[in-house]
Order: C-alpha cells, then sequence, then structure tokens
C-alpha cells in the first residue's frame, strides 16, 4: 500500500515542483524585464529595441496606426525594406528578424548583406542561364554568387512619406548571365493596413480580444530600356522575401490546389538543399506544414498550378499567426526558375517559398530565421511598359480559439491542426 501510495503520489509533486520553479523562473524573468523598462533600458524582442538598431546606422520611417499599438519599421538606406512590425507598440514584441549584430558591425560583404528584414524586395531569377545574381560564365556556386548591390546595398530615394504610407523610387540596370542589359524602374509603396482592408480580408467583424497589424506594398517594374523584355533574352521578376524571428514551435502553413499531378505538377518542390525529412515536413490534403523553428535549413516551393495566393505561420509559443497574401494572376505560368543550373525550362518556376534556416556545415548559422516567400510572373515587357506585384503582410494575437477562425477562414486548417501535426 505505502509503495502504491507513493507511486500515485509522487509523479504529481514532481509535476508540481516543476511548475512551481517553471513559475518562479518565468515570473523573475518578468519582473527583470519590467525593471528593465522603468529605467528606459531596451529589451531585445522588442519593437524599440530594433528601431534603436536602426538610428545608428540606416535611415528608416515608422508608419504608425492613430494610437500608435500598430506600427512598421521601413528603411529606406535597405530598398525600402520592412525591417519589422508589432501590434503592441514601441515595446511590444518585434514580430521580423532584424540582425542587430551585423547591422552595428557597420561592415559590408561581399556576395551578400544579412541585414534581415521582414520582407524586402529582390527581383529573380537568382540561377540559371538568365540569372541576376552570377556574371556570364561563372560556375553557379557560392564564391561566384553574389547579390547586385541595387538590392542589398544601395539606397531607394523616398519620394512621399505619410504617417501611414511611404513612396520609394530607384532607376537601376543590371546585366543578366546571358550578357542582356536591363534598364529597370523601381517603384515601391509601403502602406500600413487598416479598419477597412481588415474587413476585406475577413469579410467580418474580427474576433474579439485579437490583436493585428498589418501592412500592404505595392512593387511596380518599368521597362526603361529600348528593348522588349523577352524569352529569348530573359525577363526578370519581383521576388519578395519575408524574413521572420522563429520559436521551437513556429509551423509554416502553405495552402495549395489539390488535383491530378499529371495536369498541376508535383505537390512540392523540396529539393532546393536537400530532401526535407518526413518529422519536417508533412503534406495532407490542400495544406503543406513546414516547421519554422530555424533548427534545421530546408526551402520547398510551389508551382503555379498548386500556389494559391496566400501562406502563412503560425508561433504557438507566442500565439502569433501570420498571414501573406498578393495577387496571383489567372492562368499565368510564366515563373522564373532559380535553381543554380543552366535550366531546360527557365521559365518553369516556383511562385511561393519558404526558407527554414538552420545550421550549416561548418557548424556557422546565419539566423536563426525563418522565410515567407511570394514571386510575380516574368516580366514580358515593351519599353515604357509596367507591372506590379503586391503583397499584403498580416500578424495577428490571441487566443487559439480566436485565432483558428481566421486560419480556418483564410488557411484552411484550424490551430489545432497546426499544433497537432508535428
Amino acid at each position: 500500500m505505502k509503495l502504491k501510495f507513493w507511486n500515485t503520489l509522487l509523479p504529481g509533486l514532481l509535476t508540481g515542483l516543476v511548475l512551481l520553479a517553471s513559475g518562479c523562473g518565468n515570473a523573475s524573468k518578468n519582473q527583470k524585464k519590467m525593471e528593465k523598462m522603468k529605467t528606459g533600458e531596451l529589451i531585445k524582442g522588442t519593437f524599440a529595441y530594433d528601431v534603436n538598431v536602426m538610428k545608428g546606422n540606416k535611415s528608416y520611417a515608422i508608419l504608425r496606426s492613430e494610437d500608435s499599438t500598430r506600427l512598421v519599421l521601413v528603411s529606406a538606406d535597405l530598398q525600402g525594406r520592412v525591417m519589422t512590425s508589432t501590434f503592441d507598440g514601441m515595446n511590444g514584441f518585434s514580430i521580423g528578424w532584424v540582425n542587430d549584430k551585423f547591422i552595428r558591425s557597420g561592415k559590408i560583404q561581399a556576395h551578400f548583406n544579412p541585414w534581415g528584414g521582414e520582407e524586402r524586395l529582390w527581383l529573380g531569377p537568382e540561377g540559371g542561364q538568365f540569372s541576376l545574381f552570377f556574371k556570364p560564365g561563372d560556375p553557379f556556386d557560392l564564391d561566384h554568387w553574389v547579390t547586385p548591390a541595387a538590392f542589398d546595398t544601395e539606397p531607394f530615394e523616398t519620394e512621399e512619406r505619410r504617417d501611414r504610407k511611404v513612396k520609394f523610387t530607384r532607376d537601376i540596370t543590371l546585366v543578366n548571365y546571358s550578357s542582356h542589359t536591363f534598364d529597370i524602374g523601381i517603384r515601391r509603396t509601403v502602406r500600413l493596413l487598416e479598419d477597412n482592408d481588415l474587413k476585406d480580408l475577413l469579410g467580418e467583424k474580427l474576433p474579439e480580444n485579437v490583436k493585428w497589424v498589418g501592412y500592404e506594398t505595392e512593387n511596380i517594374l518599368v521597362n526603361k530600356g529600348d528593348h522588349a523584355w523577352t524569352k529569348d533574352a530573359g525577363m526578370p521578376s519581383i521576388w519578395l522575401l519575408g524574413m521572420y524571428r522563429p520559436s521551437d514551435a513556429t509551423t509554416i502553413v502553405v495552402p495549395y490546389h489539390t488535383g491530378d499531378s499529371n495536369v498541376l505538377g508535383r505537390v512540392v518542390n523540396d529539393a532546393y538543399f536537400g530532401k526535407i525529412p518526413p518529422d519536417r515536413l508533412k503534406i495532407k490534403d490542400g495544406v503543406i506544414f513546414f516547421k519554422g523553428d530555424g533548427k534545421s535549413r530546408g526551402k520547398i516551393g510551389l508551382n503555379p498550378g498548386r500556389a494559391k495566393d496566400v501562406l502563412g505561420s503560425y508561433d504557438k509559443i507566442n500565439h502569433i499567426l501570420t498571414i501573406v497574401k498578393y495577387n496571383k494572376p489567372e492562368g499565368v505560368t510564366d515563373y522564373v526558375n532559380s535553381m543554380w543550373e543552366i535550366q531546360k525550362n527557365p521559365f518553369d518556376g516556383d511562385v511561393v517559398n519558404a526558407y527554414n534556416d538552420g545550421p550549416l556545415p561548418d557548424g556557422g548559422q546565419l539566423g536563426p530565421f525563418y522565410e515567407l516567400e511570394t514571386s510575380s510572373p516574368a516580366a514580358a515587357l515593351k519599353p515604357g511598359e509596367k507591372f506590379t506585384h503586391a503583397s499584403q503582410t498580416w500578424h495577428f494575437s490571441g487566443t487559439e480559439r480566436a485565432l483558428s477562425e481566421i486560419a480556418e477562414k483564410i488557411l484552411g486548417t484550424s490551430i489545432e491542426d497546426i499544433n497537432n501535426t508535428f
């Protein structure tokens, strides 16, 4: 009896002690955080901290709601990139991944400068015979891969700046792997999303006690040259990449069109950095789940037949649901292929991508972070013509029940299903 009694009681006692220790630990952390806030000390992971990172090195603008709870940090020097955002004011959780150590170092690297930022504008393709990242004749390897300065280190000009909107312009010239020259005009507008935009997204009232922040970017390419952009010479595309802070329980969620693979192609391309193991990538009926914990390097992509106009993620620890919704033209199939090789089908590329950062073979790591990416179609433009790729990024925080209403409507899956996938 005594043995049975202790066998029954001991697990409960141990659990209670663990919870008590955990609670004390969290209380201690929260108390230290409050003390820092009282003394004005900036806390890493807050929006204010990341604003301070940008102050010393790069010009910036803050888009803000009327009550200053919804904030979006934008850098003109870094090509109009959205660095981060929050739904909780200056001391709120900073959602984007900002590489504070690198920015503060003041260093400039030859191949790529990892500033971070939850939406940056690049142009594709990255690899192949029409690549914008490799010089003509160079091998497709890391030693020869170089991000063009036009969307890495060189600033955009600020054309207009308001409390809720900022416009940027830049004219650039690029030469692709096939030695064709492109004179390109870039026009980029970043706008804070408002209540009317939220109604358009959800079509109904926001669930109770849900905080949110959102922004829209309108990205325009103009053919400023004297020759048409064609399949023979190459056609650039707009490529938006968002870098976010991961947690140990972040899941990337990508809805897809179901149907015959002979018609729509394979469901997902996971061969970018080697095949992703099944404990990190799950394909269910209509939805792909991919771990975004920043602990294992991998990338996925969906072709035009499979991709929908939306993707997202859910951070179970911080209770943040992220939605990225973009304009995907109906019936368009020409998307640039960014694989690092001379390609048989250079316009058979992916529309949406997701990347999870992780340790490199040498043990180093850039992040951790994870990425949600969208691409425009290849731009078949005559001189003087233009086209637009627009994207909205939304972040919601609240109870899982409330967030599940949004996830089911927009992503086609519940928060419970997301949590139970891995």
